[in-house]
């Protein structure tokens, strides 16, 4: 058994110790905007917030979570830099087929928190997550306007 808090909400899971957070969120939880992209930590569509930090879920047993604290895209506008996030991605009409975006959104709301005004150079080291449509022009203009 593993006390996890998800969303600002404690919840009790029984599963393996090696049990990747991705499917406590989407198999145990239901939580299913946290998307499985490529299960190896590369693509970045599975990212969530860890204690505020950006993090791949897809790899990361939830026996290392400990007492962190996790947010999701389901959460996300609950914060008021997720919210500005949000409100930009639609604004820009960001996403195409749209299943990377949770990942997307939850990496530009860790880098905002972090800095509130990134340089290009900023948001290009921070958004790492692969888009298969190629959406990176958008996705780099959503963050400049969520910072604004």
């Amino acid at each position: 058994m593993f006390q996890v808090t998800i969303n600002g909400r404690d919840h009790r899971v029984d599963v393996e110790p090696d049990t990747p957070l991705l499917w406590v969120l989407r198999d145990t939880l239901g939580l299913s905007g946290t998307k499985y992209g490529c299960g190896i930590a590369q693509c970045g569509a599975c990212t969530v917030l860890v204690d505020g930090q950006a993090t791949r879920s897809c790899q990361l047993p939830i026996e290392s979570l400990g007492p962190a604290k996790v947010q999701t895209i389901e959460a996300i506008e609950q914060d008021p830099v997720g919210r500005k996030v949000v409100e930009a991605w639609v604004s820009g009409q960001v996403p195409q087929c749209g299943y990377c975006q949770s990942g997307q959104v939850m990496a530009a709301t860790a880098l905002l928190k972090q800095t509130p005004r990134p340089t290009d150079a900023d948001i290009a080291a921070a958004m790492t997550n692969l888009c298969r449509c190629g959406t990176y022009n958008r996705i780099a203009a959503a963050v400049r306007q969520a910072a604004a």
